[in-house]
């Protein structure tokens, strides 16, 4: 007699949305991940967002996802239009509850009233595609226009909302970005470090509202990213993984590696991602003639990026502003060490024992670190790698974020 399996169906938790500007894009799959692994605990999710991603979107899974993303801006005016009719006629009541808070969303601002007006008929459609479709609740990531967006839908008679904040860039003018009032009406609001949710409780005007901020660490699904072999002791290696951008503090790097090449002819940092700053990275590999030492690789899918790390002796990211970057845990995950900078919430997850942290912009640091791992032998390297995996496993696996959003959601 042949035992046979018995398949357990998925409980069915119920309809949720996540909202979010742009989406997908290649430098946030960790919001991608979030997604699936809610649904592979029970709930059927929609991803909206406001528009898509203006460049080429290199992984399939991207791609697979902008498919059954719900855009309520990008070549929808006559969408919104009809929407924005529909809700004054149906629900006249919602839209004069709604035109306090919008107002002001526009008086925080400080003006630009046609990107408001904007924010207010995507509401109108999202809270209308989000009834048809049964959604109880929606989620943004990030505290910004698609917060607002959930807020607007949720005042004019739609789903609770939620958010999940990251910074540092929207923290830049909390009053402008009224945080308070979106603190103040969302069901709940999660902050991925310690560092972020005493800034959103800095920002509360009551003090209930600190009773909604959680802490919910991003993560990442561990079985993904396996302990890889300690790297070979010729391997001079390391690379970069980000968008190109001033915040990343990849310009930085040429200098860096020029003052070891006399050192380490072999030396190399690999660039993965493309952005507003090619042209200064650029600019910057032809000053300090590192062209053979920097290479500019582009975009890579998710998997073209787990074997550069692993291939390589450690990740480098020199970043000025970050929340906490989720390529730091791929790295460590894969038992990669990494010197990355002192900001926001990095010392909660990155410190001595599993990689090298500078100040941002500190070229000079950036080379010493350098110059230390390469001295580093394999043994301490890969032991430093599986600390970090380590710390991965205890405070970002991304079962535990999913179970951690569901409990708010139950």
């Amino acid at each position: 007699m042949t035992a046979q399996s018995t398949h357990y169906p998925k409980p069915d938790k119920g309809a949720i949305g996540y909202i979010l500007n742009t989406y997908p894009v290649p430098s946030a799959t960790f919001i991608r991940r979030e997604i699936h692994a809610l649904e592979d605990i029970g709930f059927k999710v929609t991803p909206f967002a406001c528009r898509r991603f203006a460049g080429d979107l290199v992984d399939p899974k991207d791609r697979s996802e902008a498919a059954r993303t719900e855009y309520l801006l990008d070549g929808k005016l006559g969408d919104l239009l009809l929407a924005s009719i529909r809700e004054i006629s149906t629900n006249i009541t919602g839209v004069w509850r709604t035109l306090p808070i919008w107002k002001q969303l526009l008086s925080n601002a400080g003006g630009d009233f046609i990107r408001h007006v904007a924010y207010l008929m995507q509401a109108a459609s999202l809270r209308q595609k989000a009834s048809r479709a049964g959604i109880r609740h929606l989620h943004a990531h990030f505290g910004t226009n698609a917060t607002a967006i959930a807020m607007l839908a949720h005042c004019l008679g739609g789903p609770d909302y939620s958010f999940t904040a990251h910074g540092p860039n929207e923290f830049d003018n909390p009053e402008a970005q009224s945080f308070a009032l979106k603190i103040q009406n969302a069901a709940f609001v999660l902050a991925i470090s310690d560092y972020c949710k005493n800034l959103l409780s800095s920002f509360t005007q009551r003090s209930e509202d600190n009773e909604k901020i959680h802490i919910a660490r991003c993560g990442i699904k561990l079985d993904d990213y396996r302990p890889q072999p300690s790297v070979s002791a010729t391997n001079n290696t390391f690379v970069c993984v980000g968008r190109l951008c001033p915040e990343k503090g990849q310009v930085h790097i040429p200098a860096a590696v020029s003052a070891l090449k006399a050192d380490y002819p072999d030396i190399k940092v690999i660039l993965v991602g493309d952005g507003e700053s090619r042209a200064d990275v650029e600019t910057a590999i032809e000053e300090h003639a590192v062209e053979d030492h920097v290479i500019l690789h582009g975009w890579g899918s998710n998997s073209e990026v787990q074997d550069f790390i692993k291939s390589t002796r450690a990740l480098v990211l020199p970043s000025y502003a970050e929340g906490l970057p989720i390529v730091l845990m791929e790295a460590l995950a894969l038992t990669r060490p990494v010197i990355t900078t002192t900001i926001a919430g990095i010392p909660e997850l990155v410190n001595a024992s599993c990689g090298w942290l500078i100040e941002p912009g500190d070229e000079h640091a950036l080379a010493e670190a350098l110059r230390s791992a390469l001295s580093t032998d394999p043994k301490t390297l890969q032991a430093m790698g599986e600390t970090g995996r380590q710390r991965v496993t205890a405070m970002h696996d991304i079962s535990d974020l999913a179970t951690n959003i569901a409990a708010r959601l139950a």
